[in-house]
């Protein structure tokens, strides 16, 4: 295991309202347009960016965050729909159990808070499924707050830029959160400011594999160019798909989306013609799972797992999205 990220020295005071302005000026010339970035944006279109963007590229999020948007504009929207229709317009993003969290949040939201999306951290924090980095991120975004926002991009910029590091450590430090309070502007909305353009460096120019040091705006106080580029000191594990209980769950759930009815268990295991039938509606995805060759073992896991997670539901003898 590599040794933990020492503490870092902070920048001194002359230095930091220099890189603020610095990353200011570079985010209004080169910010993505993101439409949750939008002023007309609601705090509701935020809390839902924010937690389909855990884990998953922007542009596999826009259209469904926009679909989502267009379906269930208000938290109390999607809040009055089955549980199972967020699963299933949840699409093919991934983790879906975060869409079965958004549809906890959103009745919460509408049972304790009158349907508005709460502004405060604390409160933000009592959702279901709503974590510190979001809490953080949407009372930031959504309401103007001064909070300390922390996400993959903002750690690595961090330690690139005072630590020296190529990588941050593998987990979340408490050093890390101190060095993000520090470099944190005091008034909130260059706070604000603040969180979103070096989010927004890390996503775009300090990437984790290959930084573009040449079109950064804080390259010439950046600690780990000054010390010669050195390497990690662990390399990152990406997550393994193809064959993994991951990919079968993927493709089970992706017949339940469309299905407009009970599946019966028996068709995951055995191809439909086999059965003597053809299914309505969920042939390509059920073909597309049997062209894994899953092991029936395997799929008893990826069932029960499903069911166990609240993400699918039993019901007149078939496995359905849950009501």
């Amino acid at each position: 295991m590599p040794e933990p990220l020492p503490a870092a020295p902070l920048p001194g005071a002359a230095e930091l309202p220099a890189l603020h302005a610095a990353l200011d000026d570079w985010f209004a010339a080169n910010a993505r347009d993101l439409p949750w970035r939008a002023p007309e944006c609601t705090p509701w279109g935020v809390l839902v960016s924010e937690v389909m963007l855990q884990q998953t590229p922007v542009v596999r999020v826009l259209p469904v965050w926009e679909e989502w948007l267009r379906r269930w504009p208000e938290p109390s929207d999607l809040a009055g729909e089955p549980a199972g229709e967020a699963v299933r317009s949840w699409g093919r993003l991934g983790y879906p159990r975060r869409a079965l969290r958004l549809h906890a949040a959103a009745a919460a939201i509408r049972d304790g808070h009158g349907g508005l999306v709460p502004g405060a951290y604390a409160e933000l924090l009592e959702l279901p499924g709503v974590g510190s980095y979001t809490a953080a991120a949407v009372a930031a975004f959504a309401f103007g707050r001064r909070e300390t926002v922390v996400d993959t991009n903002i750690r690595r910029v961090h330690a690139r830029l005072v630590l020296g590091s190529a990588l941050p450590s593998q987990a979340l430090t408490a050093a890390e959160m101190r060095l993000a309070a520090s470099l944190l502007p005091a008034d909130p909305g260059a706070s604000v400011r603040w969180n979103a353009s070096v989010m927004e460096l890390g996503a775009t120019v300090c990437t984790a594999r290959a930084p573009k040091c040449g079109q950064c705006p804080v390259r010439e106080s950046c600690a780990w160019l000054a010390a010669g580029e050195p390497a990690p000191t662990y390399t990152p594990k990406g997550q393994a798909w193809h064959g993994t209980d991951r990919q079968v769950r993927g493709a089970v759930m992706a017949v339940l989306r469309l299905a407009e009815d009970p599946v019966a268990p028996e068709l995951f295991y055995r191809a439909p013609a086999d059965l003597g039938f053809e299914p309505q509606g969920i042939a390509i995805p059920l073909a597309a799972l049997h062209r894994l060759n899953a092991a029936p073992e395997q799929l008893e896991r990826a069932l029960a797992g499903l069911l166990g997670d609240g993400l699918a539901e039993l019901h007149l003898g078939g496995v359905r999205l849950p009501a």
